[in-house]
């Protein structure tokens, strides 16, 4: 091969590199919309549920509930309140609502909602019960080998702010729909199963 055609075979390769570069670079750009402004981010955070509550509990189900199934009261001024209890195929039962502190202080007093079992998640709602009454069993918060499958993070409820939380369970026999709900400082709540 001549040094001549070389040079044009060398030349043409990184003509197509560079085609090749230029396509690649333009796919990697946006889809069009613009960065917003510091200001129009604030109002984007409280837009998607940002909140002032400084500990945001991990974990938690996004979509906001509609359905109430219950309400029970806890300490003074802090109310829990079950949205959905969903069976689902892979054998559990997924608890999800809110706890709401409609008190005028910052509620701190969340480590008894952990519960007493040996290896329980700090700052979280592991201390949950499902009580299934006609199959006469009580069932535990699941867990990974690291910690619970529920809500986890819980350190304080600001004055007038909701968290919201999920609790999975196993799940009862289908022929319980009807269970108690029980987290430690609140009263018992009897909710539905769906699903």
């Amino acid at each position: 091969m001549s040094v001549r055609r070389m040079v044009k075979v060398r030349g043409g390769m990184a003509v197509a590199g560079a085609a090749v570069m230029a396509l690649t670079l333009a796919g990697c750009g946006g889809d069009g919309a613009k960065e917003p402004k510091p200001d129009e981010k604030a109002s984007t955070a409280q837009t998607q549920g940002g909140t002032s509550n400084k500990s945001t509990p991990k974990g938690s189900p996004s979509p906001q509930p509609t359905e109430v199934l219950a309400t029970a009261n806890g300490d003074p001024g802090i109310v829990l309140t079950i949205n959905s209890a969903v069976r689902d195929p892979g054998g559990f039962v997924t608890v999800s609502g809110e706890i709401k502190n409609g008190g005028s202080g910052v509620f701190t007093k969340v480590t008894a909602w952990r519960g007493d079992e040996k290896g329980a998640s700090a700052a979280s709602v592991a201390g949950a019960t499902l009580i299934d009454k006609v199959g006469k069993k009580r069932y535990y918060v699941l867990r990974d080998s690291e910690n619970c499958l529920c809500t986890t993070g819980i350190t304080r409820i600001d004055a007038g702010a909701s968290i919201p939380f999920f609790v999975q369970f196993p799940a009862p026999p289908a022929s319980s729909t009807e269970v108690d709900f029980t987290l430690p400082t609140f009263a018992t709540a009897t909710i539905r199963i769906s699903g």
